[in-house]
């Protein structure tokens, strides 16, 4: 509410009064919050250890237990049916996580509610989790993953690649659905059984680079994939004042 007033001061405008910069400051927060709000951020912070704790709870203003959020249950509960299709599967693992949310059997022991707030969520699902095979199991795999930018900095780099002003000017909706095509030719090559084979192999681990080179871009052995299955590049190699061209076909 503060903010809220702050910026409509900043207009010059009153308390009652409409405010387009303080909407538009509104809808950017809005969308951010819901784009990082789906099923699996709420499974992911459904298993979370610490977001138990009497410390994280009075540490944050109306803070609740996930178990207690209405909006996060019923995520977490679409994350659940799609995770476990069986229904015998899911049936155990909502009681696993019945007895994890509510501190019953081994969850209930000093020493492991102590550590909800000392250990690292994956460090204490490692310790104590064993009792709980399938929600351990899916605990890690969420808890695990690290936060990092490479995702979007690869989609910045194909983009770059396929899109340079020196070399032509196609439209931003052509440039996206080359972008779009050749994220998805990557993920359909993993399918295949050469992907793992040969010296080619893995070939999209190292992402795409987009490099000045009289105007033109080079594009890496690992990235080629634009023109799949057949696709020729030149890669030029500075060696000694000489430029040495090579064909490589994959």
């Amino acid at each position: 509410m503060l903010k809220r007033l702050k910026l409509i001061r900043h207009e010059g405008k009153e308390l009652n009064e409409e405010s387009s910069f303080y909407n538009v400051l509104y809808n950017i927060l809005i969308d951010r919050w819901t784009k990082s709000c789906t099923p699996l951020h709420c499974l992911a912070h459904s298993l979370n250890p610490r977001y138990y704790c009497l410390e994280w709870l009075q540490g944050a203003p109306n803070g609740v237990p996930p178990h207690k959020d209405e909006e996060i249950c019923i995520e977490r509960n679409k994350c659940m049916r799609r995770y476990f299709s069986d229904s015998k599967e899911r049936l155990m693992a909502t009681k696993e996580f019945v007895r994890f949310s509510g501190a019953e059997d081994v969850f209930g022991q000093f020493e492991c509610l102590q550590n909800r707030w000392e250990l690292e969520p994956k460090e204490w699902w490692i310790m104590y989790g064993s009792s709980s095979p399938l929600l351990q199991n899916l605990a890690l795999k969420l808890l695990s993953q690290p936060s990092s930018s490479s995702c979007c900095e690869r989609n910045w780099s194909t983009y770059s690649f396929i899109h340079s002003m020196k070399r032509n000017k196609i439209n931003p909706k052509r440039v996206e659905d080359l972008v779009f095509v050749h994220t998805n030719l990557c993920l359909l090559s993993r399918q295949s059984s050469k992907y793992n084979e040969g010296e080619t192999r893995m070939w999209d681990i190292g992402g795409d680079r987009a490099e000045p080179f009289d105007g033109a871009g080079t594009l890496e052995v690992s990235s080629l994939s634009l023109d799949e299955p057949e696709l020729e590049a030149v890669i030029f190699i500075d060696g000694q004042g000489n430029n040495e061209i090579s064909t490589v076909q994959v």
